[in-house]
Order: structure tokens, then C-alpha cells, then sequence
């Protein structure tokens, strides 16, 4: 196949560094973009720009670097306002990452809203850091945990998500994009279902936000995370955004310095949102990187980065399908930039480590998604995800690998 005309992907593929890497003397083909996103260059120059010329802490200090770095890191708070379509920035909580803005949100649940008998309901494909906090909350409040189950196809049983929703469910947790399978599920429908029984919903988007456009404000849901390494941006950094009401409601999650108004022995009032959650030094840095990760993706055709990948994602459906003895592990008509697969008599982490002697980085493992693979009756796949800035090349020498490692194996 042909690059598309309308993206510019050699122009794309520069901006990333480490995709000049050579692998044993051979180009890196790195498709674990699911696992964590490549850098480019502008998010790079940010952090050491930060370093170089503003490394400071940030709120009360009055001079001039911790200023500089205070207003990078408020108007960072904005920007991703903007990127995620809401109105109101101070709703933006800077975290870790998706897993700790969950965490944070299951917190805010056993402090305020959760009780005894009450209902949490996942899907069977959430990934593992949007089940155990709920399991967790489960046990500390006598909650029940519901599990949406997931069809052959890959695909969500959507007669058995509106049956599950009850007076007795609090809340409803659930992906976006599948991270082991590459569904895309149908969240707007879902969450319009649970708002008519006034039930909240959050929503996991860490598959989703790296490879297409998500306004909150058009899906309605009630929290939304994500994490900024899988979106070009730095490592240990996230978002959670919440709906001001909710998150007004949850106590701190955790405590110490920039999280109060005034601390006495014999008491201590807190800030509002969002410095209440944001409690000690943050990783100012990592905001930073994560405005210019922003900033270069909206930077893109958007539409056409994202037809790139689906292309990329149709070739090497096609050519893997072919291969004998393989099987496709998720074949939903609706998937994103994700192909994970097994083949008869390999191990995926053999799979894996055969691939990246060509070369070839892909994932292989559980995904931590342990029970969705164990409804599919696998312990792991192998899993290859795209980015923009991969090109059918990629494609061809994963394809070329895995022929390659059949016939050696035999």
C-alpha cells in the first residue's frame, strides 16, 4: 500500500528522534505505541527549556523563575482544557497519571457516595488499574462489583450493560478504547443510558485521546483521565477532569503542602479544586512537556493522522489474517490503532523477543487486561499498536518477522 497523500507522514516521522534508532544494525519499527507514545522534538526542548531557564517551584514563590514556571504551569491547565472541550480549567486536576486519577475518584466514592449494597459497574475489558480501585472500594464499603461481559467479537454485550444499570448502581467505569483489543466503544450511548437512571459515569480515555478528537462536553460523562505518555507527552503525568459538583464533594485524596488555606493544631481548611488534590511539589516539569505534547498535536490534520492509522491497522489485519496458524484476538468492525494476536505453539513473549531481533518493538504480554484474555481462554498475545508516525514499511517488516519466526519455529 501507498502512504495517504493528505498526511504528511515523512514530515510527521522527523519530529520523533528516536525513530532514527538502529536495532542490531537494523531501522526500529516501533509499534508498542499502546504501552507508551514516542517524544518529537518540541517536547523534548520544552522540559529542557524548563530546566535551563525557569526551574523554580511554582504558587507562592514572588520571584521571577518561580513565576515564569507558575504561569507555564496554570496556562498548561488551560490548555488542556481546551484539548478535552471543557469550559471550566480549574476542573482539571494534574495527577500521575489515568491510574491515579481513578484511584483518586474510587477515593472520593468510599469517602462520600458509596454504601453498602450499592452497585459499581466495569466492563470485562477495563484494564486493571479500572478494576482493582474498585474492587477496593467494593470491600471497604460492602459495595457490589458488576461486570459488563464482552462478546466473541471483541465487542461489549449492550443488552446486558442496560439490563446491569439498577437503582442500586453509583457509578459506571469504563474504556474508551479497549487498550488489549482496540474496540471503540460506543461511549456516548452508554453514558446517555446511565444519565437517565442519574447514574455517573467515568470515562477511561487513555486509547482514545492519542488517536482522535474527544470533547467531553459532547459525551457528557461525569470523569474523564488520561495519561500524557500515551499522548506524545512525558512520563508520570495525567489528567483527571471531573464535573465541579462531584469533585467539590471528595475530601483530599492526599495531603500536605499547596492543598490548604490554613493549617492549626487545632484544625485545617483546604483549598478548592483544584489545588485540593494537587497536594505537595508537582512534576511541573511533566505538565510542561505535556502543554507541548498538546500543542503539537493539535498541530496535526487530525483526520488525516487518523485515517493514516486505520489504514496502517487494515493492512495489518489483512496480512496477519493470512498467516497460518495465527489468530486475532479482537475483531470488532469499530477498533483503534491496536492488533493484538496469538499463534499456535509460540509463547507471545517468544513472539515478542524473535520480533526484536528484526527490529520490530510490539507488546507482549496480558495488557493487564488478565481477565478480559482469560475470557478469550489466552494467557497473553502479542501486541502491535500504531501511531501517525509509523508507515506501511512498519507494517511489512512485522509481517515479514512473524513469517520469519513460524518458519523457524516450525
Amino acid at each position: 500500500m501507498t502512504e495517504n497523500p493528505t498526511f504528511n507522514f515523512t514530515s510527521a516521522r522527523a519530529d520523533f528522534p528516536i525513530l532514527s534508532t538502529k536495532v542490531r544494525g537494523k531501522p526500529l519499527s516501533y509499534l508498542d505505541n499502546g504501552a507508551t507514545a514516542q517524544k518529537p522534538s518540541v517536547v523534548i526542548e520544552a522540559i529542557e527549556r524548563y530546566y535551563r531557564a525557569e526551574n523554580s517551584n511554582i504558587h507562592r514563590g514572588v520571584h521571577y523563575l518561580s513565576e515564569q514556571a507558575t504561569n507555564a504551569y496554570e496556562s498548561a491547565r488551560g490548555k488542556v482544557a481546551d484539548f478535552i472541550g471543557v469550559s471550566d480549567p480549574d476542573e482539571v486536576i494534574f495527577v500521575r497519571g489515568a491510574t491515579e486519577g481513578i484511584n483518586l475518584v474510587a477515593h472520593g466514592f468510599v469517602e462520600t457516595l458509596l454504601e453498602e449494597g450499592d452497585e459499581i459497574l466495569i466492563t470485562h475489558m477495563e484494564h486493571h488499574a479500572n478494576i482493582v480501585p474498585w474492587q477496593i472500594a467494593a470491600e471497604k464499603t460492602g459495595a457490589m462489583l458488576k461486570v459488563v461481559p464482552v462478546l466473541d467479537n471483541g465487542t461489549l454485550d449492550l443488552e446486558a450493560y442496560a439490563a446491569l444499570l439498577s437503582e442500586k448502581t453509583k457509578l459506571v467505569s469504563i474504556v474508551h478504547v479497549s487498550n488489549a483489543l482496540g474496540t471503540i466503544n460506543p461511549v456516548k450511548d452508554l453514558i446517555d443510558q446511565a444519565h437517565a437512571r442519574g447514574i455517573p459515569v467515568l470515562l477511561d480515555a487513555c486509547q482514545s485521546v492519542p488517536h482522535m478528537a474527544v470533547s467531553v462536553a459532547e459525551l457528557d460523562c461525569d470523569f474523564f483521565v488520561f495519561s500524557g505518555h500515551k499522548l506524545f507527552g512525558p512520563t508520570g503525568i495525567g489528567v483527571l477532569w471531573g464535573k465541579r459538583a462531584l469533585l467539590e464533594r471528595f475530601p483530599p485524596y492526599q495531603s500536605g503542602g499547596d492543598m490548604i488555606e490554613q493549617v492549626d493544631f487545632e484544625g485545617t481548611t483546604y483549598k478548592g479544586i483544584p489545588g485540593k488534590f494537587e497536594a505537595g511539589t508537582p512534576h511541573i516539569e511533566g505538565v510542561i512537556g505535556l502543554a507541548a505534547a498538546i500543542d503539537y498535536v493539535n498541530g496535526l490534520d487530525r483526520s488525516a493522522a487518523l485515517a493514516h492509522e486505520h489504514a496502517l491497522l487494515v493492512d495489518a489485519t489483512e496480512k496477519l489474517s493470512a498467516v497460518d496458524n495465527l489468530r486475532i484476538i479482537g475483531t470488532a468492525a469499530e477498533k483503534a490503532s491496536i492488533l493484538s494476536f496469538v499463534i499456535e505453539g509460540v509463547h507471545p513473549h517468544d513472539i515478542g523477543t524473535f520480533l526484536d531481533a528484526d527490529g520490530v518493538a510490539i507488546r507482549a504480554g496480558h495488557h493487564c487486561t488478565q481477565p478480559l484474555l482469560k475470557r478469550f481462554g489466552v494467557p497473553a498475545t502479542a501486541r502491535a499498536s500504531f501511531a501517525f508516525y509509523n508507515n506501511f514499511e512498519d507494517v511489512d517488516r512485522l509481517v515479514q518477522a512473524v513469517v520469519k519466526m513460524q518458519r523457524f519455529f516450525g
